[in-house]
């Protein structure tokens, strides 16, 4: 087989249990390189768990989560998660307030969230400007991380977590608190990433339609922690499917590779 059409990404029968709760149910997923993956489905959907699975920072409860043709449980997690570039909230929360904007790329190749005395290699502080240049950020280098914008922080983390070229980039929700300017430019520029075919594959999660970026390959829709529908983005993003996956009669549609849905009167 041909590493360009190697699964990055295997999921059989992936189920995760907490106490009653089923946060997932049964997910079969398959993500290959150079694909392009949106999860999109309602708040508690099961969105942010299973990209927890995909990071390997979550081990399913039944089923088998297959990683950059490792599986989870049988290898050593702190060598598996350099691989993968993750964005997050929960992750953003761990970055000290007063670190300087580069710091906060640089110590991602180094899998922590804070500068302390140690030195780093030139070119690691070389490779994390040219990705803070990459996405707009290259005059903020020596801004603190609290100064910045809501947008201006989202590009950093996205910045952060391509800094270890990564084989699988993991985006949980990066547009929200955005407003329409910010929310815009991130899309732009992951439209941008997307058609770059030196980038790793891309999951990005979202519950907005609208913050679907042009160039993305593919969909999965969860609802209650069961798929909806998976596949090639025209097949999924369907008004039949998005109504079943939000529960309420939709109306769809798309204009220059953008999507939107209202509800149907």
């Amino acid at each position: 087989m041909s590493r360009a059409m190697s699964d990055v990404l295997e999921l059989a029968g992936v189920s995760v249990i907490r106490g009653r709760k089923k946060l997932l149910v049964e997910v079969d997923w398959q993500v290959k390189e150079g694909e392009r993956w949106v999860i999109l489905g309602p708040n508690g959907a099961g969105k942010t768990t299973l990209l927890q699975i995909a990071a390997a920072r979550m081990h399913p409860t039944t089923g088998v989560a297959g990683i950059l043709e490792e599986v989870l449980g049988a290898v050593d997690v702190f060598e598996l998660r350099p691989r993968i570039g993750l964005a997050s909230a929960a992750l953003a929360n761990q970055i000290p307030e007063h670190e300087k904007v580069l710091n906060v790329v640089v110590t991602a190749a180094y899998g922590v969230t804070g500068r302390w005395r140690e030195e780093y290699e030139r070119d690691d502080e070389r490779r994390a400007f040219h990705l803070l240049e990459a996405w707009g950020m290259s005059t903020f280098l020596n801004r603190t991380f609290a100064s910045l914008s809501e947008g201006e922080r989202k590009r950093v983390q996205i910045a952060r977590a391509l800094m270890s070229d990564p084989e699988l980039l993991l985006l949980d929700e990066p547009g929200a608190g955005l407003d329409l300017a910010g929310r815009e430019d991130l899309v732009l520029r992951l439209s941008e990433l997307a058609a770059d075919p030196d980038a790793p594959a891309v999951v990005l999660v979202t519950h907005h339609l609208e913050e679907v970026p042009p160039g993305f390959t593919h969909a999965l829709l969860l609802r209650d922690g069961a798929v909806v529908a998976q596949g090639p983005l025209a097949d999924v993003l369907t008004e039949d499917h998005l109504s079943a996956t939000f529960g309420l009669p939709l109306t769809v549609t798309q204009t220059a590779g953008r999507y939107s849905a209202t509800a149907r009167r």
